[in-house]
């Protein structure tokens, strides 16, 4: 192997290691890391730099250690509905205004009786903030955002499939959505939402949510 090629191998591991700094989401964070440092674990060995090597190795046992704790863990959810003028609705909103702005550019609170706001309650942090207006059987997203660390879709799974019955018991039968930028739309299509007139929908049947697939 050319010093060329083994130069490359050490570029990428820590390219790896970079970008998995600026990942949101732990488990993303966790996943990029442990590949970044096992190709410089390789690395390492290759040109026989045995501390790199080394050190390596304990930050690849430590993401894998962590990674199946993360897998192993069962999480508990729970949605929790609020008033849509809700004291701390606002608050959630005004805390991570940079975030819901990126997402939802057009967001502004501007409460209605038709309203619908909850919260996703994970392990009893409010993982996500959900606002829809009811129009007849439909509802309108207004905002879906799930706070950063958390945004794995497990939030919006349970938002969208496991909360179903929450919503037909408002009479809610199908959900809408704008498009929005790449990334919200991308999480559209995961979360089942199909593409119609420039719009998404999602419908609720009486067993479940159909989908195809959620800060």
């Amino acid at each position: 192997m050319t010093q060329e090629q083994l130069q490359l191998i050490g570029y990428l591991g820590s390219a790896l290691v970079g970008i998995s700094m600026t990942m949101k989401s732990l488990l993303r964070l966790r996943l990029i890391n442990v590949f970044g440092a096992l190709t410089l674990l390789i690395y390492g060995l290759l040109i026989q730099a045995y501390p790199v090597a080394a050190l390596n190795s304990l930050i690849v046992g430590i993401d894998i250690y962590y990674l199946i704790q993360m897998w192993q863990q069962k999480d508990y959810f729970k949605l929790l509905e609020v008033r849509p003028d809700s004291a701390y609705l606002k608050s959630f909103v005004e805390y991570y205004r940079e975030g819901v702005a990126e997402y939802f550019p057009n967001y502004k609170i501007d409460p209605h009786p038709e309203d619908v706001a909850v919260f996703v309650l994970r392990n009893m942090v409010p993982a996500g903030a959900l606002v829809v207006h009811q129009e007849g059987d439909k509802a309108r997203v207004v905002l879906d955002f799930v706070i950063p660390g958390y945004r794995d879709f497990r939030a919006g799974r349970f938002l969208f499939e496991e909360s179903a019955e929450f919503f037909r018991q408002r009479g809610i039968t199908c959900f809408t959505s704008e498009p929005g930028i790449p990334r919200h739309e991308a999480y559209l299509k995961r979360m089942g939402f199909q593409a119609r007139d420039g719009l998404y929908y999602r419908s609720i049947t009486p067993a479940s949510v159909v989908h195809d697939h959620g800060m």
